[in-house]
């Protein structure tokens, strides 16, 4: 990621805050003038939104710190910290308004109907601006973040659509369906990024590339005899990092390991691989990683 990518992501992230954060206040009043739970459990998810937004914004700033002393590879996983913080705040906030909505499918209560369609229309803008600041998303907390509002944008389509409906026809209960709805697919969409997330934080191989196939790849190269001890894992889901030991043939002179060291490194780069640890060792070197 680039230095002037970082400083875009980060005008984008408070621009998105100022925004989200001033509608979510607007969106609180709309709520209460309206008695659309609907509006209100947006409300809720948009405040959890501007936290996110806060966080999100401090810790892809803080990611950006060059490697030092204490964090050899740098503050890139930081980054991911901030995403699951936020994820963790969303999915807490849709627990919430989901014990609020369900009651109310028993229970439907009257909405104003022409209200909440001024306030669809001005969540549609709102979100729908904010969404465009963060449409190149990149890190895991970016990702989080576009995801909560680019939903809110989809969900508030949906309230224009239903309040439409409810001008015409009084049919209340559609009220809480519309906020469960809404509330299960930001809830399903944040989880996968969660869940995907926390897999990097455990060091999981990227989906993208195959241990197997990465060895087999290296293994074509002349005077190669084994590849052992692999691993590949991301710091924060964009930069890659891998460690392994290749075996070479005991004639293999000092050139010709230069050689396949080169070879090597541009195999993996091939792959998004920007950091790599390779260890060459000849055929008659004992290793007591080569049977794991």
């Amino acid at each position: 990621m680039s230095h002037s990518h970082g400083h875009d992501s980060e005008r984008s992230i408070k621009t998105a805050f100022f925004l989200n954060f001033g509608f979510a206040l607007f969106e609180i009043a709309g709520g209460i003038v309206t008695n659309s739970v609907a509006i209100l459990s947006d409300a809720l998810h948009d405040l959890g939104d501007s936290l996110s937004l806060v966080i999100a914004w401090f810790f892809e700033r803080y990611s950006k710190r060059e490697a030092d002393a204490k964090y050899s590879f740098g503050y890139r996983r930081f980054s991911l910290l901030g995403a699951l913080i936020n994820g963790f705040i969303i999915v807490a906030g849709s627990i919430f308004v989901l014990t609020r909505a369900v009651p109310r499918l028993m229970n439907p209560e009257p909405t104003r109907a022409k209200w909440m369609i001024i306030f669809a229309v001005v969540g549609i803008i709102v979100n729908g601006i904010a969404v465009l600041r963060l449409k190149r998303r990149e890190s895991f907390s970016e990702r989080v973040v576009f995801w909560h509002l680019f939903e809110d944008v989809l969900g508030w389509g949906v309230v224009l659509l239903v309040s439409i409906m409810l001008v015409f026809r009084e049919v209340y209960i559609l009220d809480p369906i519309l906020s469960i709805i809404i509330t299960v697919y930001i809830l399903i969409n944040v989880l996968r990024v969660v869940k995907k997330t926390v897999a990097v934080f455990l060091q999981s191989v990227p989906g993208e590339l195959d241990i197997e196939d990465v060895e087999d790849d290296i293994l074509t190269l002349d005077g190669v005899r084994s590849v052992h001890h692999t691993h590949i894992w991301s710091l924060d889901g964009i930069y890659n990092v891998l460690s392994t030991h290749v075996v070479v043939d005991d004639e293999c002179t000092r050139d010709e390991i230069i050689e396949i060291k080169h070879k090597v490194k541009e195999r993996l780069e091939k792959r998004k691989i920007e950091h790599f640890t390779v260890e060459v060792e000849y055929e008659c070197e004992m290793c007591g990683m080569r049977a794991r």
